[in-house]
């Protein structure tokens, strides 16, 4: 009886391509990595020669050879807020075109854990792209430039020649507080976000009277989070404060209070009109729709990419942006119990 062997199949090596293709090692390292310093009918040979073994070289090697590992990195704070997961999107979609990847880090809403996890990814990566709205800004100024190249997405660089992606968070807390004075609202509770938050801190100044219309609301300020748990346990807070809306510091707060209203039999909005922030892909699908400020998270990483392709390539990368939200009003907000609609 025939013996059936256990060893392994031999793995075809750089040598093989080479024998195979009549050529050097070096040769088929060259055509392998892209190189342009060979003749294109050997580089043709080579290919086709690997293709018949069926070669596939070693990353590793390849990573070597051009001084460049064909990944980036992109630290989140909580990659469970699909914000979040739509810059990562954006950014994934734009990288795979030039042939990279994108390992991901997540700090869970821990900046101390954020500094590690970017200087690690940094070292392991070609590139970084740091979501950072929780970061000290003096920390942040010290960290950036170990980072290079780097991209920071969600708020203003605070060092020159760091391209940056902000979003005007004031623009769009007007525009949804605007939205609400028009409704007839007078007393507006804010629910607000981490106290480390660059984006809590925008929206808090922009809640400052005085107001651009005729109307001066009353702003009651609540602290609360950044997540579903946060807007749920929040609902006795807002019901006692003698509020008739409730404009949350994003998307997660609101759907969270949402729930919660809905579990006491509190109709939003004939009792209490509820707005988010960000834009999220449930808003529009809860019940009711959700009244938000729209941020452009996936377009924020495809340009994120763009200027850190420029950096790879030593091009300056294009001009930073500020976005600004889009005010998208939906079901959860509605004029005020009592009240009559104004102008602002």
């Amino acid at each position: 009886m025939a013996r059936m062997s256990t060893r392994p199949p031999q793995r075809v090596t750089i040598a093989h391509v080479a024998q195979e293709a009549g050529v050097s090692r070096a040769t088929v390292s060259r055509v392998m990595n892209g190189l342009a310093t060979v003749d294109p009918e050997i580089g043709q040979r080579v290919r086709e020669a690997a293709a018949k073994l069926n070669y596939s070289p070693s990353t590793v090697a390849r990573s070597l050879a051009i001084g460049r590992t064909q990944t980036v990195a992109i630290v989140v704070p909580d990659l469970a807020n699909p914000m979040f997961q739509e810059t990562l999107r954006g950014l994934s979609r734009a990288a795979a075109r030039e042939g990279y990847r994108v390992l991901v880090a997540d700090s869970i809403e821990n900046p101390d854990e954020e500094v590690i996890l970017a200087r690690e990814a940094r070292r392991r990566c070609d590139a970084l792209v740091l979501v950072s709205p929780r970061m000290d800004p003096g920390v942040l100024g010290e960290l950036l430039p170990e980072l290079s190249p780097v991209v920071l997405v969600n708020r203003e660089s605070p060092v020159p020649g760091v391209p940056s992606l902000a979003v005007d968070y004031g623009a769009g807390i007007r525009s949804i507080l605007g939205e609400l004075v028009r409704l007839g609202h007078h007393r507006i509770a804010y629910l607000a976000g981490p106290d480390g938050s660059y984006g809590n801190r925008a929206r808090m100044a922009a809640l400052q009277p005085p107001f651009p219309w005729n109307e001066q609301p009353e702003i009651l300020y609540i602290p609360c989070g950044a997540m579903f748990e946060d807007g749920y346990q929040a609902r006795e807070t807002v019901l006692r404060s003698g509020a008739t809306a409730a404009v949350c510091f994003n998307d997660l707060v609101a759907l969270g209070l949402l729930g919660a209203l809905h579990e006491a039999g509190v109709s939003v909005p004939e009792r209490l009109s509820v707005t988010g922030f960000d834009d999220i892909p449930f808003a529009r699908f809860a019940s009711p729709a959700l009244t938000t400020a729209s941020v452009p998270q996936t377009q924020l990483g495809e340009q994120a990419w763009t200027r850190l392709w420029d950096l790879l390539n030593g091009r300056d990368p294009e001009h930073d942006l500020t976005v600004t939200p889009r005010l998208e009003i939906r079901a959860s907000s509605g004029p005020a119990p009592g009240g009559t609609p104004a102008v602002p």
